[in-house]
């Protein structure tokens, strides 16, 4: 069980953390999604910081199982989030936010059924 565990999770912090860098970096396509779901580019900058939170929690939670807990409960809400600014807009395109869904949920249940 650890083995799938570690493995989901470290995947997970992964891809959330690369996401992160892309906008904390300043990186055209944050923005570029931003404007297209009508979204204020200031907040950019914060939502890349939530992600670097997550990813860093996700990895803290191989410590303090429950700072894992909420850093993967806190992105499943931050991706839900994603899919209603996605869907508010028409945005059809959800082949990226399923993966990055995909991803956290699955880091979140195998945490859960790993400590609990």
């Amino acid at each position: 069980m650890f083995a799938a565990y570690a493995t989901v999770t470290v995947l997970a912090a992964f891809l959330t953390g690369s996401a992160a860098v892309t906008y904390l970096i300043g990186h055209e396509y944050p923005k570029a999604q931003a404007d297209l779901k009508r979204i204020p580019r200031s907040w950019v900058p914060v939502l890349g910081l939530l992600l670097a939170a997550g990813s860093l929690g996700l990895l803290a939670g191989f410590a303090v199982p429950l700072v894992g807990t909420l850093a993967a409960a806190g992105l499943v809400l931050y991706f839900t989030g994603a899919l209603i600014a996605h869907l508010r807009v028409g945005s059809r395109n959800l082949l990226g936010w399923a993966v990055f869904f995909v991803t956290v949920v699955a880091a979140l249940v195998v945490h859960l059924a790993h400590h609990y």
